[in-house]
């Protein structure tokens, strides 16, 4: 079995989850929003005592691999609905900025144009300035855990980091690996 799937979904209060039985989709509604997903018709959803457990019928291959993923999706849209969700990007460079436009993005990050971004749809952006260590934060948050995610890759795809000075668009805490460069390589 599924150790993932078969773990059951605490559902707080103030969340109500249905189940249309015709089409096999999820609703979430919380104080934050509401949520749809699209579940295989491999797999039965019950609700009771405040959990929600989702079960299959049986061991072929197609239903073990839903059965884990389908979990995961309703547990990520009850957490959404009920605190949210944020991916943090740095932003480490001389000259490199961001600023807002409205709900929109714009980045400037050496090139020609300032590069825009746009707010999908639930997902809002917020900009945090760190006098500190001189760089600037970006907030990317919303309900839904996919859109957040996708914005954030595609904000940190318009200036990768470089891997000489580490200059570009980072997610928070993430590494990169520095190269030496020439000067490394002439000192042999």
């Amino acid at each position: 079995m599924s150790r993932i799937g078969t773990k059951p979904i605490p559902v707080p209060s103030g969340v109500t989850i249905t189940v249309d039985e015709a089409t096999n989709v999820v609703t979430v509604k919380g104080p934050k929003g509401e949520l749809h997903q699209s579940i295989s018709r491999l797999l039965t959803v019950s609700q009771d005592d405040g959990k929600l457990e989702l079960s299959r019928p049986n061991n072929l291959r197609e239903a073990r691999s839903q059965h884990g993923l389908a979990r995961t999706l309703i547990s990520n849209m009850v957490d959404g609905v009920t605190k949210g969700h944020l991916k943090t990007l740095e932003i480490q460079g001389v000259g490199y900025r961001a600023t807002m436009e409205g709900k929109n993005l714009l980045l400037n990050m050496g090139y020609s144009h300032p590069v825009r971004v746009q707010a999908d749809k639930g997902v809002t952006f917020e900009i945090v300035a760190d006098e500190k260590a001189r760089t600037q934060k970006i907030n990317v948050s919303g309900i839904d855990k996919q859109a957040v995610g996708q914005i954030a890759a595609d904000i940190r795809k318009v200036r990768k980091p470089e891997p000489y000075k580490g200059k570009g668009i980072r997610y928070k805490g993430e590494v990169v690996k520095l190269k030496a460069g020439k000067r490394a390589a002439a000192k042999k």
